[in-house]
Protein backbone atom coordinates (compact mmCIF):
# COMPACT_ATOMS: atom_id res chain seq x y z
CA UNK A 1 0.00 0.00 0.00
CA UNK A 2 1.23 3.46 -0.66
CA UNK A 3 1.26 6.21 1.58
CA UNK A 4 -1.39 8.89 0.58
CA UNK A 5 -4.36 10.48 1.95
CA UNK A 6 -7.76 9.14 1.62
CA UNK A 7 -10.31 11.40 0.41
CA UNK A 8 -13.75 11.32 2.44
CA UNK A 9 -16.50 11.50 0.67
CA UNK A 10 -19.39 11.92 2.53
CA UNK A 11 -23.11 11.17 1.89
CA UNK A 12 -25.19 11.89 4.65
CA UNK A 13 -27.17 14.15 2.81
CA UNK A 14 -27.99 12.45 -0.25
CA UNK A 15 -27.62 8.56 0.60
CA UNK A 16 -28.07 9.31 4.22
CA UNK A 17 -31.03 10.71 3.90
CA UNK A 18 -32.71 7.92 2.08
CA UNK A 19 -32.78 6.24 5.43
CA UNK A 20 -36.77 6.00 6.05
CA UNK A 21 -37.78 8.68 8.31
CA UNK A 22 -34.77 10.67 7.88
CA UNK A 23 -36.22 13.05 5.83
CA UNK A 24 -34.20 16.73 5.72
CA UNK A 25 -35.43 20.18 5.18
CA UNK A 26 -33.37 22.79 3.21
CA UNK A 27 -32.50 24.53 6.98
CA UNK A 28 -31.64 20.96 8.49
CA UNK A 29 -29.45 19.80 5.25
CA UNK A 30 -27.56 23.54 5.52
CA UNK A 31 -26.92 22.83 9.21
CA UNK A 32 -25.06 19.42 8.56
CA UNK A 33 -23.39 20.59 5.80
CA UNK A 34 -21.74 23.45 7.71
CA UNK A 35 -20.52 20.89 10.62
CA UNK A 36 -19.83 18.94 7.55
CA UNK A 37 -17.38 21.40 6.66
CA UNK A 38 -16.14 22.24 10.29
CA UNK A 39 -15.29 18.60 10.22
CA UNK A 40 -13.23 18.00 7.56
CA UNK A 41 -14.98 15.96 5.20
CA UNK A 42 -13.43 16.62 1.30
CA UNK A 43 -16.37 16.19 -0.88
CA UNK A 44 -20.34 16.92 0.59
CA UNK A 45 -22.74 14.78 -1.69
CA UNK A 46 -25.57 17.22 -1.18
CA UNK A 47 -28.57 15.29 -3.09
CA UNK A 48 -29.84 14.12 -5.98
CA UNK A 49 -31.31 17.26 -7.35
CA UNK A 50 -33.31 15.79 -10.24
CA UNK A 51 -35.61 13.76 -6.98
CA UNK A 52 -37.76 17.06 -6.34
CA UNK A 53 -37.90 20.53 -6.44
CA UNK A 54 -37.09 20.63 -2.90
CA UNK A 55 -33.70 18.82 -3.15
CA UNK A 56 -32.59 20.68 -6.01
CA UNK A 57 -33.18 24.43 -3.91
CA UNK A 58 -31.30 22.27 -0.97
CA UNK A 59 -27.99 21.19 -2.98
CA UNK A 60 -28.51 24.89 -4.56
CA UNK A 61 -28.06 26.39 -1.25
CA UNK A 62 -25.72 23.79 -0.10
CA UNK A 63 -22.93 24.94 -2.89
CA UNK A 64 -23.93 28.51 -2.41
CA UNK A 65 -23.41 28.43 1.18
CA UNK A 66 -20.77 25.76 2.07
CA UNK A 67 -16.80 26.67 1.36
CA UNK A 68 -14.17 24.08 1.28
CA UNK A 69 -14.87 20.84 0.46
CA UNK A 70 -16.01 19.99 -3.38
CA UNK A 71 -20.04 19.91 -3.36
CA UNK A 72 -21.37 16.83 -5.50
CA UNK A 73 -24.87 16.35 -6.88
CA UNK A 74 -25.72 12.90 -8.02
CA UNK A 75 -27.25 12.41 -11.65
CA UNK A 76 -28.70 9.02 -13.45
CA UNK A 77 -26.62 8.85 -17.10
CA UNK A 78 -29.65 10.75 -18.67
CA UNK A 79 -29.04 14.52 -20.04
CA UNK A 80 -31.81 16.37 -18.00
CA UNK A 81 -30.42 14.23 -14.55
CA UNK A 82 -27.07 15.78 -15.01
CA UNK A 83 -28.30 18.86 -16.07
CA UNK A 84 -30.12 19.66 -12.98
CA UNK A 85 -27.18 18.57 -10.95
CA UNK A 86 -25.02 21.07 -12.75
CA UNK A 87 -27.23 23.34 -11.99
CA UNK A 88 -27.52 22.94 -8.80
CA UNK A 89 -23.74 22.58 -7.84
CA UNK A 90 -22.60 25.35 -10.25
CA UNK A 91 -22.58 27.34 -7.54
CA UNK A 92 -19.96 25.96 -5.87
CA UNK A 93 -15.98 26.49 -6.00
CA UNK A 94 -15.22 23.14 -6.09
CA UNK A 95 -18.48 21.51 -8.00
CA UNK A 96 -19.18 18.02 -9.03
CA UNK A 97 -21.08 16.08 -11.03
CA UNK A 98 -21.92 12.27 -10.08
CA UNK A 99 -22.97 9.97 -12.60
CA UNK A 100 -24.19 6.35 -11.66
CA UNK A 101 -25.59 3.51 -14.15
CA UNK A 102 -26.06 -0.07 -13.28
CA UNK A 103 -23.61 -2.50 -14.70
CA UNK A 104 -24.42 -6.13 -12.92
CA UNK A 105 -26.35 -8.59 -15.16
CA UNK A 106 -29.53 -8.78 -12.86
CA UNK A 107 -29.58 -4.81 -12.93
CA UNK A 108 -29.41 -5.04 -16.66
CA UNK A 109 -31.92 -7.45 -17.18
CA UNK A 110 -34.62 -6.81 -14.76
CA UNK A 111 -34.14 -2.82 -14.03
CA UNK A 112 -32.84 -1.09 -17.07
CA UNK A 113 -33.73 -4.28 -19.78
CA UNK A 114 -30.32 -3.30 -21.55
CA UNK A 115 -27.22 -4.92 -23.36
CA UNK A 116 -23.71 -4.64 -22.22
CA UNK A 117 -23.36 -2.37 -25.29
CA UNK A 118 -26.31 -0.09 -24.88
CA UNK A 119 -25.04 0.14 -21.15
CA UNK A 120 -21.42 1.35 -22.56
CA UNK A 121 -22.58 3.73 -25.10
CA UNK A 122 -24.84 5.35 -22.13
CA UNK A 123 -21.90 5.21 -19.85
CA UNK A 124 -19.68 6.66 -22.47
CA UNK A 125 -22.25 9.53 -23.67
CA UNK A 126 -23.12 10.39 -20.07
CA UNK A 127 -19.52 11.00 -18.71
CA UNK A 128 -18.92 13.24 -22.01
CA UNK A 129 -21.99 15.62 -21.75
CA UNK A 130 -21.28 15.84 -17.65
CA UNK A 131 -17.78 16.71 -18.65
CA UNK A 132 -18.91 19.40 -21.19
CA UNK A 133 -20.71 21.41 -18.14
CA UNK A 134 -18.01 20.43 -15.33
CA UNK A 135 -14.54 19.20 -15.40
CA UNK A 136 -15.15 17.00 -11.85
CA UNK A 137 -17.02 14.11 -12.92
CA UNK A 138 -17.44 10.69 -10.72
CA UNK A 139 -18.97 7.83 -12.38
CA UNK A 140 -20.51 4.93 -10.46
CA UNK A 141 -21.12 1.54 -12.26
CA UNK A 142 -24.17 0.58 -9.89
CA UNK A 143 -24.11 -2.77 -8.14
CA UNK A 144 -20.19 -3.19 -9.58
CA UNK A 145 -19.62 -5.88 -6.44
CA UNK A 146 -22.40 -8.17 -8.73
CA UNK A 147 -20.87 -7.23 -12.02
CA UNK A 148 -19.14 -9.37 -14.27
CA UNK A 149 -14.94 -8.56 -13.98
CA UNK A 150 -14.51 -8.65 -17.84
CA UNK A 151 -17.44 -5.80 -18.37
CA UNK A 152 -16.48 -3.58 -15.40
CA UNK A 153 -13.02 -3.51 -16.54
CA UNK A 154 -14.01 -2.46 -19.93
CA UNK A 155 -16.81 0.03 -18.68
CA UNK A 156 -14.06 1.90 -16.15
CA UNK A 157 -11.81 2.07 -18.84
CA UNK A 158 -14.05 3.25 -20.79
CA UNK A 159 -15.54 6.53 -18.49
CA UNK A 160 -12.14 7.03 -17.77
CA UNK A 161 -10.84 7.79 -21.69
CA UNK A 162 -14.75 9.94 -21.61
CA UNK A 163 -13.36 12.00 -18.82
CA UNK A 164 -14.43 10.84 -15.24
CA UNK A 165 -12.04 12.22 -12.35
CA UNK A 166 -13.06 9.56 -10.17
CA UNK A 167 -14.01 6.05 -10.72
CA UNK A 168 -16.67 4.48 -7.95
CA UNK A 169 -17.21 0.87 -7.27
CA UNK A 170 -20.44 0.71 -5.20
CA UNK A 171 -21.03 -2.43 -3.24
CA UNK A 172 -24.49 -1.23 -3.88
CA UNK A 173 -26.29 -4.05 -2.04
CA UNK A 174 -23.95 -4.83 0.71
CA UNK A 175 -23.08 -8.73 -0.98
CA UNK A 176 -19.37 -8.32 -0.97
CA UNK A 177 -17.24 -9.88 1.65
CA UNK A 178 -13.78 -8.24 2.25
CA UNK A 179 -11.48 -10.64 0.33
CA UNK A 180 -14.03 -10.23 -2.89
CA UNK A 181 -13.96 -6.41 -2.56
CA UNK A 182 -10.24 -6.57 -2.17
CA UNK A 183 -9.73 -8.98 -4.88
CA UNK A 184 -11.82 -6.28 -7.40
CA UNK A 185 -9.77 -3.43 -6.40
CA UNK A 186 -6.67 -5.04 -7.24
CA UNK A 187 -8.30 -6.66 -10.62
CA UNK A 188 -8.88 -2.62 -11.53
CA UNK A 189 -5.37 -2.10 -10.99
CA UNK A 190 -4.04 -5.20 -12.61
CA UNK A 191 -6.43 -4.44 -15.74
CA UNK A 192 -7.59 -1.47 -16.54
CA UNK A 193 -4.29 0.16 -18.23
CA UNK A 194 -5.48 4.33 -17.38
CA UNK A 195 -6.99 3.64 -13.96
CA UNK A 196 -3.69 5.58 -12.61
CA UNK A 197 -5.10 8.75 -14.57
CA UNK A 198 -8.48 8.57 -12.25
CA UNK A 199 -9.06 8.19 -8.37
CA UNK A 200 -10.33 4.91 -7.38
CA UNK A 201 -13.08 5.35 -4.92
CA UNK A 202 -15.49 2.52 -3.25
CA UNK A 203 -19.31 2.92 -1.50
CA UNK A 204 -20.07 0.13 0.39
CA UNK A 205 -23.59 -1.02 1.76
CA UNK A 206 -23.97 -2.85 5.46
CA UNK A 207 -26.43 -5.48 4.60
CA UNK A 208 -24.30 -8.02 5.67
CA UNK A 209 -22.72 -6.04 8.33
CA UNK A 210 -19.17 -5.86 6.20
CA UNK A 211 -20.03 -1.97 4.80
CA UNK A 212 -16.92 -1.32 6.72
CA UNK A 213 -14.62 -3.86 6.32
CA UNK A 214 -15.14 -3.87 2.53
CA UNK A 215 -14.42 -0.12 2.32
CA UNK A 216 -10.99 -0.77 4.50
CA UNK A 217 -10.04 -3.86 2.40
CA UNK A 218 -10.37 -1.70 -1.07
CA UNK A 219 -8.06 1.35 1.07
CA UNK A 220 -5.27 -1.43 1.68
CA UNK A 221 -5.67 -2.75 -2.62
CA UNK A 222 -5.41 0.89 -3.74
CA UNK A 223 -9.17 2.60 -3.23
CA UNK A 224 -8.30 6.89 -2.64
CA UNK A 225 -11.80 7.75 -1.52
CA UNK A 226 -14.23 6.13 0.49
CA UNK A 227 -17.84 7.10 0.37
CA UNK A 228 -19.82 7.09 3.67
CA UNK A 229 -22.46 8.30 6.13
CA UNK A 230 -21.90 9.81 9.58
CA UNK A 231 -23.45 7.00 12.04
CA UNK A 232 -23.71 4.97 9.19
CA UNK A 233 -27.06 6.12 7.68
CA UNK A 234 -28.29 4.98 4.78
CA UNK A 235 -30.87 2.67 2.00
CA UNK A 236 -31.82 -0.65 3.99
CA UNK A 237 -29.05 -1.14 6.74
CA UNK A 238 -27.10 1.79 5.91
CA UNK A 239 -23.82 2.91 4.61
CA UNK A 240 -20.20 2.61 5.82
CA UNK A 241 -19.78 4.71 8.82
CA UNK A 242 -17.50 7.69 8.52
CA UNK A 243 -16.04 7.78 11.83
CA UNK A 244 -15.37 3.96 12.17
CA UNK A 245 -13.15 4.60 8.76
CA UNK A 246 -11.56 7.69 9.60
CA UNK A 247 -10.47 6.35 13.16
CA UNK A 248 -9.86 3.19 11.95
CA UNK A 249 -6.82 4.40 9.81
CA UNK A 250 -6.04 6.47 12.42
CA UNK A 251 -5.69 3.50 14.93
CA UNK A 252 -3.72 1.16 13.16
CA UNK A 253 -1.08 2.86 10.91
CA UNK A 254 0.64 -0.30 10.94
CA UNK A 255 -2.19 -1.73 8.81
CA UNK A 256 -2.99 1.60 6.74
CA UNK A 257 0.95 2.71 6.75
CA UNK A 258 1.13 6.22 5.57
CA UNK A 259 -2.67 6.65 4.95
CA UNK A 260 -4.19 9.71 6.63
CA UNK A 261 -7.57 11.96 6.18
CA UNK A 262 -8.04 15.38 6.63
CA UNK A 263 -10.71 14.78 9.26
CA UNK A 264 -10.64 16.84 12.32
CA UNK A 265 -11.80 13.66 14.77
CA UNK A 266 -12.45 16.01 17.51
CA UNK A 267 -15.67 16.82 15.99
CA UNK A 268 -17.26 13.68 15.15
CA UNK A 269 -19.23 13.18 18.28
CA UNK A 270 -20.41 16.78 17.70
CA UNK A 271 -21.80 15.66 14.57
CA UNK A 272 -22.70 12.50 15.20
CA UNK A 273 -25.14 14.27 17.70
CA UNK A 274 -26.24 16.89 15.15
CA UNK A 275 -27.44 14.28 12.49
CA UNK A 276 -28.94 11.98 14.88
CA UNK A 277 -30.57 15.00 15.98
CA UNK A 278 -31.93 16.62 13.01
CA UNK A 279 -32.90 12.63 10.92
CA UNK A 280 -34.57 11.91 14.17
CA UNK A 281 -32.44 8.18 13.90
CA UNK A 282 -30.96 7.85 17.38
CA UNK A 283 -27.35 6.24 17.84
CA UNK A 284 -27.38 2.96 19.69
CA UNK A 285 -25.62 2.88 22.66
CA UNK A 286 -23.11 0.57 21.44
CA UNK A 287 -22.62 1.96 18.27
CA UNK A 288 -18.84 2.03 17.34
CA UNK A 289 -16.64 5.47 17.97
CA UNK A 290 -19.28 7.43 19.07
CA UNK A 291 -22.12 5.58 20.84
CA UNK A 292 -22.43 6.71 24.42
CA UNK A 293 -21.36 3.36 25.38
CA UNK A 294 -18.08 3.22 23.17
CA UNK A 295 -15.87 4.55 26.21
CA UNK A 296 -17.83 3.76 29.04
CA UNK A 297 -16.89 0.96 31.47
CA UNK A 298 -18.86 -0.82 34.19
CA UNK A 299 -17.21 -3.67 34.75
CA UNK A 300 -14.96 -3.50 38.11
CA UNK A 301 -12.14 -5.39 36.43
CA UNK A 302 -12.00 -3.10 32.91
CA UNK A 303 -12.50 0.17 35.41
CA UNK A 304 -9.55 -0.69 37.38
CA UNK A 305 -7.41 -1.01 34.73
CA UNK A 306 -8.14 1.87 33.17
CA UNK A 307 -7.79 3.95 36.07
CA UNK A 308 -4.22 2.15 36.28
CA UNK A 309 -3.63 2.52 32.25
CA UNK A 310 -5.66 3.76 29.65
CA UNK A 311 -4.64 1.72 27.15
CA UNK A 312 -5.42 -1.31 28.92
CA UNK A 313 -9.01 -1.51 27.84
CA UNK A 314 -9.37 1.95 25.50
CA UNK A 315 -7.52 1.48 22.01
CA UNK A 316 -8.27 5.17 21.70
CA UNK A 317 -8.39 8.59 23.78
CA UNK A 318 -12.06 9.47 24.20
CA UNK A 319 -11.56 13.11 23.67
CA UNK A 320 -9.95 12.37 20.24
CA UNK A 321 -13.58 11.99 18.86
CA UNK A 322 -15.37 14.66 20.24
CA UNK A 323 -16.30 13.10 23.92
CA UNK A 324 -15.20 14.63 27.41
CA UNK A 325 -13.56 12.02 28.97
CA UNK A 326 -13.86 8.25 29.80
CA UNK A 327 -17.23 7.24 31.55
CA UNK A 328 -16.68 4.93 34.48
CA UNK A 329 -20.28 3.74 34.46
CA UNK A 330 -21.41 2.68 38.22
CA UNK A 331 -23.94 0.07 38.80
CA UNK A 332 -23.32 -3.52 39.97
CA UNK A 333 -20.51 -4.98 37.95
CA UNK A 334 -18.19 -1.68 39.23
CA UNK A 335 -15.40 -1.82 42.02
CA UNK A 336 -14.30 -0.14 45.24
CA UNK A 337 -11.53 1.44 42.87
CA UNK A 338 -13.81 3.22 40.50
CA UNK A 339 -16.51 4.09 43.25
CA UNK A 340 -13.06 5.54 45.54
CA UNK A 341 -11.94 7.52 42.60
CA UNK A 342 -15.75 8.78 42.04
CA UNK A 343 -15.72 9.86 45.26
CA UNK A 344 -12.82 11.80 45.20
CA UNK A 345 -13.87 13.60 42.18
CA UNK A 346 -16.95 14.83 43.82
CA UNK A 347 -14.69 16.25 46.42
CA UNK A 348 -15.52 13.62 49.64
CA UNK A 349 -13.09 12.45 51.84
CA UNK A 350 -14.00 9.90 53.92
CA UNK A 351 -12.39 7.63 56.49
CA UNK A 352 -11.68 3.71 55.62
CA UNK A 353 -14.61 2.28 57.97
CA UNK A 354 -16.89 4.90 56.16
CA UNK A 355 -15.85 4.24 53.00
CA UNK A 356 -16.60 0.63 53.02
CA UNK A 357 -19.86 1.15 54.73
CA UNK A 358 -21.00 3.58 51.57
CA UNK A 359 -19.59 1.07 49.38
CA UNK A 360 -21.63 -1.71 50.38
CA UNK A 361 -25.23 0.59 50.42
CA UNK A 362 -23.79 1.54 47.01
CA UNK A 363 -24.09 -2.34 46.13
CA UNK A 364 -27.17 -2.84 47.52
CA UNK A 365 -28.57 0.63 45.88
CA UNK A 366 -27.02 -0.69 42.68
CA UNK A 367 -28.76 -3.90 42.59
CA UNK A 368 -31.96 -2.58 42.64
CA UNK A 369 -31.13 0.02 39.61
CA UNK A 370 -28.79 -0.07 36.57
CA UNK A 371 -27.06 2.86 37.10
CA UNK A 372 -26.12 5.08 40.11
CA UNK A 373 -25.73 8.68 39.19
CA UNK A 374 -23.46 11.05 41.26
CA UNK A 375 -26.59 12.49 42.59
CA UNK A 376 -27.59 9.00 44.07
CA UNK A 377 -23.69 8.80 46.01
CA UNK A 378 -23.77 12.03 47.03
CA UNK A 379 -26.79 11.01 49.08
CA UNK A 380 -25.43 7.91 50.00
CA UNK A 381 -22.56 9.46 51.33
CA UNK A 382 -23.70 12.32 52.90
CA UNK A 383 -26.22 10.69 54.69
CA UNK A 384 -23.14 7.93 56.14
CA UNK A 385 -20.58 11.36 56.92
CA UNK A 386 -23.52 12.50 58.49
CA UNK A 387 -24.93 9.53 60.43
CA UNK A 388 -25.25 9.25 64.58
CA UNK A 389 -25.09 5.76 66.47
CA UNK A 390 -28.49 4.03 65.39
CA UNK A 391 -29.82 2.97 68.34
CA UNK A 392 -32.70 2.34 66.11
CA UNK A 393 -31.93 -0.25 62.99
CA UNK A 394 -34.36 -1.06 60.52
CA UNK A 395 -35.17 -4.84 60.30
CA UNK A 396 -38.37 -5.29 57.89
CA UNK A 397 -41.33 -3.49 56.80
CA UNK A 398 -44.95 -4.46 55.55
CA UNK A 399 -48.04 -2.48 54.00
CA UNK A 400 -51.11 -3.52 53.40
CA UNK A 401 -52.81 -0.50 51.56
CA UNK A 402 -55.31 0.41 49.23
CA UNK A 403 -58.80 2.70 48.46
CA UNK A 404 -60.77 -0.11 50.15
CA UNK A 405 -58.45 -1.16 52.89
CA UNK A 406 -57.56 0.37 56.06
CA UNK A 407 -53.58 1.50 55.75
CA UNK A 408 -51.83 -1.17 58.40
CA UNK A 409 -47.81 -1.05 58.78
CA UNK A 410 -46.20 -3.85 60.42
CA UNK A 411 -42.62 -2.50 61.18
CA UNK A 412 -39.57 -4.51 62.79
CA UNK A 413 -36.47 -2.52 64.31
CA UNK A 414 -33.57 -3.62 66.01
CA UNK A 415 -32.50 -2.49 69.62
CA UNK A 416 -29.68 -3.23 71.55
CA UNK A 417 -29.72 -6.99 69.77
CA UNK A 418 -33.15 -7.37 70.34
CA UNK A 419 -35.97 -6.87 67.16
CA UNK A 420 -39.10 -5.27 68.51
CA UNK A 421 -42.20 -5.56 66.07
CA UNK A 422 -45.12 -3.55 66.51
CA UNK A 423 -48.44 -2.86 64.14
CA UNK A 424 -50.47 0.37 63.44
CA UNK A 425 -53.37 1.68 60.93
CA UNK A 426 -53.05 5.37 59.87
CA UNK A 427 -54.54 7.92 57.25
CA UNK A 428 -52.27 6.41 54.70
CA UNK A 429 -49.55 4.13 54.45
CA UNK A 430 -46.19 6.47 55.97
CA UNK A 431 -48.80 7.24 58.42
CA UNK A 432 -49.37 3.75 59.85
CA UNK A 433 -45.64 3.67 59.13
CA UNK A 434 -44.54 6.12 61.84
CA UNK A 435 -47.30 5.60 64.54
CA UNK A 436 -45.76 1.52 64.40
CA UNK A 437 -42.73 3.24 65.04
CA UNK A 438 -43.66 5.57 67.92
CA UNK A 439 -44.84 2.31 69.53
CA UNK A 440 -41.73 0.54 69.00
CA UNK A 441 -39.03 3.78 70.07
CA UNK A 442 -41.66 5.33 72.28
CA UNK A 443 -40.41 8.96 70.70
CA UNK A 444 -44.18 9.88 70.48
CA UNK A 445 -43.07 12.92 67.99
CA UNK A 446 -45.47 14.93 66.09
CA UNK A 447 -44.38 15.46 62.83
CA UNK A 448 -43.87 18.89 61.53
CA UNK A 449 -42.87 18.73 58.15
CA UNK A 450 -42.29 16.09 55.64
CA UNK A 451 -40.99 16.45 52.34
CA UNK A 452 -39.51 14.30 49.12
CA UNK A 453 -37.93 14.78 45.82
CA UNK A 454 -36.44 12.38 43.28
CA UNK A 455 -32.84 12.71 43.30
CA UNK A 456 -32.17 11.37 39.86
CA UNK A 457 -34.71 10.75 36.89
CA UNK A 458 -35.96 8.11 35.79
CA UNK A 459 -38.88 4.94 36.53
CA UNK A 460 -35.90 3.35 39.02
CA UNK A 461 -34.93 6.98 40.49
CA UNK A 462 -33.29 7.25 43.98
CA UNK A 463 -35.98 9.09 46.21
CA UNK A 464 -35.27 11.36 49.31
CA UNK A 465 -37.39 11.74 51.81
CA UNK A 466 -36.41 15.15 54.79
CA UNK A 467 -39.10 15.01 57.73
CA UNK A 468 -38.92 17.42 60.75
CA UNK A 469 -40.29 15.87 64.35
CA UNK A 470 -41.11 17.88 67.39
CA UNK A 471 -40.86 15.79 71.03
CA UNK A 472 -41.49 18.07 74.32
CA UNK A 473 -40.17 21.40 72.83
CA UNK A 474 -37.35 20.16 70.43
CA UNK A 475 -37.16 20.09 66.67
CA UNK A 476 -35.16 17.55 64.88
CA UNK A 477 -34.47 16.30 61.28
CA UNK A 478 -33.95 13.22 59.53
CA UNK A 479 -33.66 11.88 56.17
CA UNK A 480 -33.38 8.55 54.46
CA UNK A 481 -33.08 7.29 50.75
CA UNK A 482 -34.22 4.72 48.83
CA UNK A 483 -35.93 3.55 45.04
CA UNK A 484 -38.70 2.95 47.55
CA UNK A 485 -40.32 6.20 48.83
CA UNK A 486 -42.10 4.32 51.23
CA UNK A 487 -38.83 3.13 52.84
CA UNK A 488 -36.86 6.26 52.07
CA UNK A 489 -39.85 7.37 54.52
CA UNK A 490 -39.46 5.01 57.24
CA UNK A 491 -35.76 5.47 57.45
CA UNK A 492 -35.85 9.28 57.53
CA UNK A 493 -38.38 8.92 60.65
CA UNK A 494 -35.69 5.86 62.28
CA UNK A 495 -33.15 8.75 61.18
CA UNK A 496 -35.12 11.49 63.12
CA UNK A 497 -35.93 8.95 65.81
CA UNK A 498 -32.63 8.12 66.67
CA UNK A 499 -31.51 12.06 66.85
CA UNK A 500 -33.83 12.24 69.81
CA UNK A 501 -32.72 9.15 71.83
CA UNK A 502 -29.06 10.29 70.62
CA UNK A 503 -29.51 13.99 72.35
CA UNK A 504 -31.50 12.54 75.48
Amino acid sequence: MKDGKIIIFDTTLRDGEQSPGASLNITEKLEIARQLAVLGVDVIEAGFPISSPGDFEAVKTVAKSIRGPVICGLARAIEKDIDAAYNAVKFSARPRIHVFLATSKIHMKYKLKKAEDEILRLAVASVKYAKSKCQDVEFSPEDASRTESAFLHKVVESVIDAGATTVNIPDTVGYSTPFEFAAIIKGLKENVPNIDKCVISVHCHNDLGLSVSNSLAAVINGARQVECTMNGLGERAGNASLEEIVMAIKTRPDIFSGANTSINTKELYKTSRLVSKLTGMMVQPNKAIIGSNAFAHESGIHQDGVLKERITYEIMKPEDVGFESTNLVLGKHSGRHAFTERLKKLGFELTREQTEKAFDRFKVLADKKKEIFDEDLETIVEEEISKIPEKFHLVHFHISSGDQVKPTATIELKFKNKALKAVSTGDGPVDACYKAIDKITGAKGKLMDYQIRSVTSGKDALGEVSVKIESKGRVVSGRGASTDIIEASIKAYINAANKLVYEK
